[in-house]
């Protein structure tokens, strides 16, 4: 009986002090900080791309479309109702291989592309 006294008094004693046992564990551990909340630029939507193919070429921002969508034949005066935002100043949107594209006037270098899509978006 007292073998069994004991071992119970040192399994209670071991249980009990186990967590003041290794509390240098926890301290020393390295605490990862919260991940940032990503916040949506405020003019981003679902139908906003980034690359795109037209021509069997492929585009990206930053690139310079070619002189046939700089004509006034490709240039989107209605853009209201195709659900496209304002065009900022000295832009303009055109429409590439199925894409809405805005372009600047003078150089036609991409700024935006939004998917053909928004204009059923809404």
């Amino acid at each position: 009986m007292r073998k069994l006294n004991v071992f119970v008094f040192s399994a209670a004693l071991m249980a009990g002090s186990l967590p003041m046992a290794f509390p240098a564990f926890a301290a020393d551990a390295p605490v990862a900080a919260p991940a940032p909340i990503a916040t949506p630029a405020p003019q981003s939507s679902s139908f906003d791309i980034q690359e795109f193919h037209a021509d069997y070429k492929p585009f990206k921002i930053g690139d310079i479309v070619p002189d046939l969508y700089r004509t006034k034949e490709y240039q989107i005066d209605a853009w209201k109702i195709r659900h496209l935002p304002a065009p900022e100043a000295g832009s303009h949107w055109t429409y590439m291989g199925g894409n809405y594209v805005l372009i600047t006037d003078a150089e036609g270098k991409i700024l935006r592309a939004m998917k053909g899509e928004i204009f059923y978006g809404h």
